[in-house]
């Protein structure tokens, strides 16, 4: 009966140029269910909810809300009939307080006056009901990703919508955080609202959502019970192929030490105290270590003094016996590191240059793509479409893509072909597979163990504990800017680890 549908997207079909984004889609969403929507990065499943979230207009096919046809020209027609949407990248207003970018747009006004008491009242009880705590009055550029999510979410209950898309949601969270949201999305299904959650995370798939619909190069593959599927099966729908959702590696043999770091100081950028406090350790040829630990506890702020983002108050960092402490970043390029940066369009990407432009941003210099100062363009054109055909990056036009217009995985794919392709001696890899497919993360996995078997340093660091489990040799645990403990991931055990990344345990 069509009545049990809350959204119906029929026959949908969405262009862009060089690229059919959707294929003629169908999806169907229950009243009350938790659906979740799969698929590999650049599968379509953001350009989908945002026509259903009226950011882009479809080609073709037909919308229904409440098994009538619906015009969603813009979101504010989304919000009108009760659709609301929390982006992969938060679209907050960073200068204004929690409660003014609840309210924005929807504010209640008499006589001309923001009627402020009300609209905070309703802030509190919804997030008291929740469980979203906020502090409404914090500026949203000073609070964590985690509590800035939520804040989208409240914007989204505070307009009383009842069909809620989630975009990429646990890509920015926590292990902790991840939990916390499975559990306010099991509290909304319990109201009777109705999500839609992209994901690429099978995990949680089969921890929060009813039923699964699988979305392939544009395409509708089909829709599972979560109750009678597997997440061998999920992968295989997603990727049309078996996926290793493993990491195949032999045992290390590491050789002589390629990164030393003693006594590292670095400052901390919001507060007075140092993010980083007299850290050492060592990276050798031939092995995979990993820094672990919860966001925020002085990760970023070491990667930053070890590759040159940030300037170091203490310590030194030497490569390949040649200290590098003080070295400009293309010195330290061309001593033989290469970093994978955490912020993929901040550090990683020029994004309005093309795909090309991007891949020899490091080599410009080098002989072989410049003559007196003049690029050989062809030759750039060459490397550019080895490293697409390599890498497998998918792009709507090949090496003349805009590198703002690609997925975030195909970006990432991109950067990491160009730090592998030049050879490094020290691979330092911060978060590679954030945000990443099961498919795209094999690879990026397969990548990392093969520099490692090759006899290059790869210094890893990530959030997912997945990964800190099944691909370093040694693992590090950062905890308030100091290392608190190091593990063999072969002898410890998730539960143990994070113990020590919430600080309350610690090796002398």
């Amino acid at each position: 009966m069509a009545q049990d549908y809350v959204i119906e997207m029929l026959h949908i079909t969405k262009e862009f140029p060089g690229i059919k984004a959707n294929d003629d889609i169908t999806l169907q969403l229950k009243r009350g269910e938790i659906h979740a929507l799969l698929g590999e990065n650049g599968a379509g499943k953001s350009t989908l909810m945002s026509v259903l979230f009226g950011l882009y207009q479809a080609e073709q096919g037909t919308i229904k809300k409440d098994g009538k046809e619906v015009q969603i020209k813009d979101p504010n027609d989304a919000n009108r009939l009760g659709i609301g949407m929390v982006h992969q990248h938060f679209k907050l207003v960073e200068c204004f307080s929690v409660l003014d970018n609840i309210i924005l747009g929807v504010e209640d006004t008499k006589n001309g006056f923001l009627q402020y008491a009300s609209a905070r009242k309703k802030v509190m009880d919804l997030s008291e009901r929740y469980g979203l705590k906020v502090d409404p009055d914090a500026i949203v550029s000073d609070i964590s990703v985690g509590m800035q999510q939520r804040v989208e979410i409240l914007k989204m209950l505070y307009r009383d919508n009842e069909v809620l898309i989630f975009d990429e949601p646990t890509a920015v969270l926590t292990p902790q955080e991840i939990d916390e949201l499975m559990e306010i999305m099991r509290g909304f299904r319990k109201e009777g609202k109705s999500i839609l959650f992209i994901t690429h995370k099978l995990a949680e798939i089969m921890a929060v959502a009813d039923r699964c619909s699988v979305l392939r190069k544009g395409k509708y593959i089909g829709t599972v019970d979560i109750a009678n599927t597997t997440k061998e099966e999920l992968s295989r729908m997603m990727v049309g192929r078996d996926v290793q959702l493993e990491v195949q590696k032999k045992e290390s043999k590491p050789g002589e030490t390629i990164l030393a770091v003693r006594d590292l100081t670095v400052p901390s950028r919001t507060h007075n105290n140092n993010a980083v406090k007299n850290v050492s350790f060592d990276v050798r040829a031939g092995e995979i270590v990993c820094i672990a630990g919860i966001e925020g506890n002085g990760q970023t702020e070491l990667i930053y003094g070890i590759t040159g983002l940030e300037k170091i108050t203490g310590g030194t960092v030497t490569l390949n016996g040649k200290d590098i402490t003080h070295a400009s970043i293309r010195e330290r390029s061309k001593a033989g590191m290469s970093h994978i940066p955490e912020d993929r369009h901040k550090h990683g990407l020029v994004l309005d240059y093309p795909l090309e432009a991007n891949m020899v941003l490091q080599r410009y210099w080098d002989p072989k793509f410049q003559n007196k100062g003049i690029i050989k363009y062809g030759e750039v054109r060459k490397y550019a479409n080895r490293l697409i055909e390599q890498f497998d990056v998918r792009s709507g036009q090949g090496p003349i893509t805009i590198a703002r217009s690609m997925s975030g995985g195909n970006q990432q794919k991109a950067i990491i072909a160009r730090e592998i392709d030049k050879d490094p001696q020290l691979l330092v890899a911060v978060q590679p597979t954030r945000g990443l497919d099961v498919g795209a993360i094999e690879y990026i996995h397969s990548q990392l163990v093969a520099q490692r078997d090759a006899g290059k340093a790869v210094l890893l660091v990530s959030l997912e504990l997945d990964e800190v489990m099944k691909l370093p040799d040694r693992i590090l645990v950062m905890y308030e800017g100091e290392i608190v403990g190091e593990f063999n991931p072969k002898e410890t055990t998730v539960e143990e680890l994070g113990l020590y990344m919430a600080g309350a345990k610690k090796q002398s």
